[in-house]
């Protein structure tokens, strides 16, 4: 038998109420029934791989003499470049050191690929989807451009440095360049301007310097042909016109990874059958990755995303000696 557990002895119940858990479920056979009714092939990737896309700002744990993956991308855009069409996935996706109220080591992700789409295209998807779980009163679109220059004052690709730093209440400093100060600004204004409103907010034309791996419009303004969606301040959704340069993007990782090494972090082995598949023959093709239980934790009115999950397993938290 095993020992008496230490701690709270309510550790072992589920994260959500069991209705809740029904409504989950609910909702996610609607959204397999929406893409079954637009001829969306639903697939199953591997969550482990020896090799992924390096980012700058999120580390795979590591597993096994291998990662977890923080996304699909890699093994969709293969299955994209092998011919299989229009697909999807909703799976969990992981992400390390991430905790709190919008974040969690594992989560669901459902991310899908329209080949031969434009990007107007999966944005109206997009919001169809979303309303279909989440009834929504509005929907408005601005460029990333537009917002800043409604919500902080400032224009992000134009305005002198210190401008931006003005908007911030700071003085310039030294080593301050645009893309940190817009990341600021992005962060301290504009998620707080927009978080009350009660509309859909979609932003497209993300600044070049944070293409993932979105094309590159020239402009002007150059911008990545990208765009983000927001309700009450909290991302859904992330969507690219996705680039097929396998030179561009390995160029990317190889940025991302020396990024890591300045902020301390390690470099990622990049995913060479990926950008094989890119080298073969990727099709234009638009995609867009959107967190479940954000939307869900939305629909449901949550505090946290822990509210519409099984169990929030979190690194250390266990409160049990097993002794057989």
């Amino acid at each position: 038998m095993l020992n008496a557990p230490r701690g709270d002895w309510q550790s072992w119940q589920p994260s959500a109420t069991l209705e809740t858990l029904r409504l989950r479920a609910k909702a996610i056979q609607k959204i397999r029934a929406f893409f079954e009714g637009r001829g969306v092939l639903e697939v199953t990737t591997p969550v482990w791989l020896p090799e992924v896309a390096p980012e700058r700002h999120q580390t795979p744990p590591v597993c096994s003499g291998g990662f977890l993956l923080t996304s699909p991308e890699t093994c969709m855009k293969r299955l994209v470049a092998a011919g299989s069409g229009a697909i999807f996935q909703m799976g969990p996706a992981f992400r390390q050191g991430e905790s709190g109220r919008l974040h969690h080591p594992e989560f669901t992700m459902l991310e899908w690929y329209r080949p031969h789409w434009g990007l107007d295209q999966l944005v109206d998807e997009v919001t169809t989807l979303i309303q279909l779980v989440l009834p929504v009163p509005a929907i408005r679109i601005m460029t990333f451009q537009e917002a800043f220059q409604s919500f902080v004052g400032a224009d992000p690709f134009q305005a002198p440095l210190e401008t931006l730093a003005e908007a911030l209440n700071e003085v310039l400093r030294p080593g301050d360049d645009r893309p940190a100060l817009v990341d600021r600004l992005f962060v301290q204004r504009l998620e707080p301007a927009i978080a009350p409103l009660d509309t859909v907010l979609i932003l497209t034309g993300f600044p070049p310097w944070e293409p993932g791996m979105a094309e590159l419009n020239p402009g002007p303004p150059k911008v990545a042909r990208r765009f983000e969606v927001f309700f009450r301040g909290v991302e859904l959704a992330n969507g690219y016109q996705e680039s097929r340069d396998p030179l561009e993007l390995e160029q990317r990782m190889l940025t991302a990874n020396a990024a890591r090494r300045r902020d301390g972090l390690n470099p990622l082995p990049i995913d060479r059958k990926f950008l094989q598949a890119m080298e073969a023959g990727f099709p234009s093709c638009a995609g867009v990755a959107l967190g479940v239980d954000r939307l869900l934790m939305l629909a449901f009115d949550k505090e946290g995303i822990d509210k519409v999950m099984t169990f929030q397993e979190l690194p250390g938290s266990s409160s049990m000696d097993r002794s057989f």
